[in-house]
């Protein structure tokens, strides 16, 4: 591996509705707690623009941020409304404990219960849920023998996708 290339996630940002709906999901619900808020004016893309952004901290230092703006047409014009997909979202890296808690604590929120499912995906177990925004949040607890299982879809992730791409579209997941 290249010394050159990036050592973590920095952050990642999203567009919020309600900075204080956010805040209580990511920091009350979640556990990912509120490092940073910054309040700014810019001259951004041609206009000046008054928003604010919130980091919610992960352990590892990295963040999801989170930006609204104080005038509805430049929330509007950088917040397009979006199909809802499965295929877009958050995931989350957590131990089985954490997503029980998690899962413990949108219960007692009564957070959105028919749009809360796990789903088993062999080489991990998945918490999904919908965080105020919109946007789905999966929390993901590795399998037992995660670390295997990884190192053998490292070993053959070129030629898998090689493979895949020329039409064999083959299932690899032997794990569930």
């Amino acid at each position: 591996m290249t010394t050159t290339a990036p050592v973590r996630l920095h952050h990642t940002a999203y567009l919020s509705k309600d900075l204080e709906a956010t805040r209580k999901f990511y920091e009350d619900l979640v556990g990912l707690p509120l490092v940073a808020t910054w309040s700014e004016t810019d001259e951004l893309f041609g206009a000046m623009r008054v928003y604010c952004h919130c980091f919610f901290g992960m352990p590892d230092g990295s963040a999801l941020a989170f930006f609204q703006f104080a005038k509805k047409e430049d929330q509007d014009q950088f917040d397009p409304p979006l199909t809802p997909s499965p295929f877009r979202h958050i995931a989350l890296n957590v131990t089985k404990e954490a997503q029980d808690d998690i899962f413990k604590r949108l219960q007692a929120a009564n957070w959105k219960p028919e749009g809360t499912y796990v789903l088993e995906h062999g080489y991990c177990r998945s918490l999904y849920t919908e965080d105020p925004n919109g946007m789905l949040l999966e929390f993901t607890a590795d399998a037992p023998g995660a670390d295997k299982i990884n190192a053998d879809r490292r070993k053959d992730a070129h030629e898998t996708l090689k493979r895949w791409l020329a039409g064999d579209h083959t299932s690899n997941n032997t794990y569930r």
